[in-house]
């Protein structure tokens, strides 16, 4: 991507100097690069009707890498200079030690642009981002009585990054970001619930502030609270469960996704570690990682190692057949780096990390899947959960789910929590939708501290015999 129109790093740091500093800090590594960052980015809340929070935020500096096996230094600075630099490159240096190593080969470089380079905060002014916020609210408040307050949220920032490595390789990316998020609270008899709808993507704010955009994410968001202030206590037990298509991917993303990065697997804590090859899902079950879709929230152009981001099959056809990979455990495992190389900023090193994770569509008819479930729960929406890298035991809450019966849709259900476990789970899948959906660019990813953008997908699935967590018997 070197002929991208990159704005270069306006510091006192010639390329030329980096890069002998760079190179003497990884003489006898086996990889390294220097990382140099500019971020900025606004966020724009309204909350019952005034102003919470207006923010804006501007940051940049470098992180300089000297890996040597299993072990990097890594050294970061907000002051870009050869100064900084260098003492940086000191630190990374103690990584190497007696050096010894040959240098992997360099990343293949790409022209592949997946998203503008346009910065989605000039889309409109101050002003008018307020003005839209109001008329979200007054929008949202206008279309139930029952609405009692409103938050509307608008944020945007852009991302540049430049990569330069030890043999001389430059590669830039700029990486846009937008959303909006609304939530409403309703009260009924003295009862309150809440919803909310949002998402965004690598794109500029324009599509989101279009009125045919934000008036169906209040209507959605309303929808949800209006579900809730109907819902009923969950009920408790082991019984199969349909998850909608789209956002409940996370799911997936959570219970399997981590426990196919390629680090937890070459240290064998994953539950998935020595089983490639093997079948660890259901036939049919097909997971990919891709980080080419263009303008999602979750893809890179590049990953933050300079490795051309990649469609990446992890299951086909419920056989294991790949991991996630940044360079250094790639490397040590004998196998190609698939772009999955992350970091959260210049401060942090990289780590394979999913981009879009998500699982391919079936054939069977989504309302077929409801219709044949007995007695269980249909979940449509998540909100927060916890899982365990090690044993991939996971508990997710559901923010939207209904209670089926004898294959007819019932009432809404409050409190309903999903326990299992992935690699169970995986087998358990009896039906997999025609109606695979990625989600609306909600989805952050957090691993060791660090949090990435990231999006999920799948079809509708019935899975057979996890555990529901509710408050009725």
């Amino acid at each position: 991507m070197a002929d991208s129109p990159f704005r270069p790093f306006e510091t006192h740091l010639d390329e030329a100097s980096a890069l002998s500093i760079l190179r003497a800090a990884t003489d006898g590594a086996e990889d390294g690069e220097l990382f140099l960052e500019r971020r900025h980015s606004e966020a724009l809340v309204l909350d019952d009707g005034r102003v919470k929070t207006a923010s804006y935020d501007a940051s940049e500096g470098f992180g300089l890498r000297a890996v040597k096996g299993e072990v990097a230094g890594y050294a970061h600075s907000t002051e870009i200079s050869e100064r900084a630099l260098r003492r940086a490159a000191e630190t990374a240096r103690l990584a190497v030690g007696d050096g010894g190593g040959t240098l992997a080969d360099a990343p293949s470089g790409t022209n592949q642009r997946l998203y503008t380079d346009a910065d989605p905060i000039a889309d409109a002014g101050f002003a008018a981002k307020i003005d839209i916020l109001r008329e979200i609210d007054a929008y949202a408040r206008a279309l139930d009585p029952r609405v009692i307050q409103v938050s509307a949220t608008l944020s945007a920032g852009l991302q540049q990054v430049e990569i330069l490595r030890p043999e001389g390789l430059r590669l830039t990316d700029i990486r846009p970001m937008a959303r909006l998020n609304i939530s409403v609270i309703v009260e009924k008899d003295g009862r309150r619930e809440s919803g909310g709808m949002g998402g965004g993507g690598r794109y500029g704010l324009a599509r989101l502030i279009e009125p045919s955009h934000w008036q169906g994410v209040a209507r959605e968001a309303l929808r949800i609270a209006l579900v809730n202030l109907e819902a009923v206590p969950a009920p408790a037990g082991t019984m199969d469960v349909v998850l909608g298509a789209g956002w409940p991917g996370i799911l997936l993303h959570e219970a399997i996704g981590h426990g196919l990065e390629g680090d937890f697997n070459r240290k064998q804590t994953s539950a998935f570690a020595g089983l490639m090859g093997q079948q660890i899902a259901a036939r049919g079950v097909t997971v990919l990682d891709d980080g080419t879709i263009p303008d999602r929230r979750g893809s890179i152009s590049v990953d933050d190692e300079g490795t051309p981001s990649g469609k990446n099959v992890l299951i086909e056809d419920g056989i294991l057949v790949g991991y996630m990979q940044d360079r250094q455990n790639a490397r040590l495992m004998g196998v190609k780096p698939t772009g999955n190389g992350r970091r959260e900023s210049h401060a942090h090193i990289p780590m394979p990390r999913m981009t879009n994770t998500y699982m391919l569509g079936g054939d069977a008819e989504p309302s077929e899947i409801v219709a044949s479930l007995k007695d269980g729960i249909y979940a449509v929406g998540f909100g927060g959960g916890q899982v365990d890298i090690t044993n991939g035991k996971f508990v997710f809450s559901c923010t939207e789910a209904y209670r089926v019966q004898n294959g007819r849709i019932g009432a809404p259900v409050k409190g309903a929590t999903l326990i299992g476990d992935g690699a169970t789970a995986l087998k358990q899948i009896r039906a997999i939708g025609n109606d695979m959906a990625l989600d609306p660019g909600i989805g952050n990813c957090g691993k060791q501290g660090q949090w990435v953008p990231v999006g999920v997908g799948q079809p509708t699935l019935l899975i057979g015999g996890l555990t529901v967590g509710g408050s009725a018997t």
